[in-house]
C-alpha cells in the first residue's frame, strides 16, 4: 500500500480559481473531462465522463464518491480504472489533490493517486495513470493560463 503515483506543478492562478476547478462541475468540465458531476460532501458524487455518450458503465469515473475536502487546500475522491482493465476497474482506490498558495496567484497543486494492488492488471493501471495524470494536470494547467478546454476540438 505503500506505492502511489505522485504529481506536481506550479501554476499561475489563484488558490479560489485553482479550487473552483477542482470542486465544481462547471470547473471540472474545463479541464478535466467534457462531462462531470460533483457534491461537494463526504460521500456525495465524483463522475468524470471522458465518453458521456457512451453506455453506461463505459463513460469513464462512474459512481465515485467524494471522500474528504478540506475548502481551498485539500480534495480527496474515489478512483477506478477504465474498462479495459475490468480486475482493477472494480476496485476503488482514491486520489488526493492537495493545493497551497504560494503568493497571490501561484499555487502549487500535489496530485497523490493511492491504494495500489499487486498482480498483472494493477501494474498496467499504475502504468497507464503515471501517464493519464500527467495529460490531466497539464490540462489543469492549460485551463488556467488559457482558459476552458474546447472539448469539441479534441473529439
Amino acid at each position: 500500500m505503500d506505492k502511489a503515483i505522485v504529481k506536481q506543478v506550479t501554476i499561475p492562478t489563484t488558490l479560489e480559481q485553482a479550487w473552483r476547478c477542482w470542486t465544481t462541475k462547471q470547473g471540472l468540465e474545463s479541464f478535466f473531462a467534457p462531462s462531470c458531476s460533483i457534491e461537494l460532501w463526504p460521500g456525495g458524487l465524483f463522475e468524470v465522463h471522458f465518453f458521456p455518450d457512451n453506455p453506461p458503465g463505459t463513460r469513464g469515473a462512474e459512481d465515485l464518491e467524494v471522500l474528504s475536502f478540506l475548502p481551498q487546500r485539500m480534495l480527496s475522491f474515489e478512483w477506478d480504472a477504465p474498462p479495459h482493465l475490468p480486475e482493477v476497474r472494480r476496485h476503488r482506490n482514491w486520489v488526493v489533490v492537495e493545493l497551497e498558495a504560494f503568493g497571490p496567484e501561484q499555487v502549487q497543486i500535489t496530485l497523490t493517486h493511492l491504494g495500489w494492488l499487486e498482480g498483472e492488471q494493477w501494474e498496467q493501471a499504475f502504468a497507464y495513470f503515471q501517464d493519464a495524470w500527467d495529460v490531466v494536470i497539464g490540462r489543469f494547467e492549460r485551463c488556467m493560463v488559457e482558459g476552458p478546454i474546447d472539448w469539441t476540438s479534441l473529439a
